[in-house]
């Protein structure tokens, strides 16, 4: 099964994308105008609590090294989707 980043990937071969460790499941589309993933902090936290963390330890690590993070121009859109 080709999940959505390949499918975004595949389909824009011209760009680049900076991606997210261990966040793949979580992209749930691309800002067109300056082609970065955007990803569900929904779904990161997810994964996080999947892996093992507790959610108060998954939205701190979160927080505080994921979505805090800049890289560059291409850093990731986070889509604030938590509504808990």
């Amino acid at each position: 099964m080709i999940n959505l980043l390949e499918n975004i990937i595949d389909y824009y071969s011209e760009e680049e994308f900076l991606k997210a460790d261990g966040f793949d499941d979580a992209v749930i589309g691309v800002e067109l105008n300056s082609m970065r993933l955007i990803y569900s902090m929904t779904r990161c936290i997810e994964i996080l609590v999947e892996e093992g963390m507790s959610v108060d330890d998954a939205l701190d690590h979160f927080h505080y090294n994921v979505s805090s993070a800049y890289v560059g121009e291409k850093t990731p859109i986070w889509s604030d989707d938590m509504y808990y």
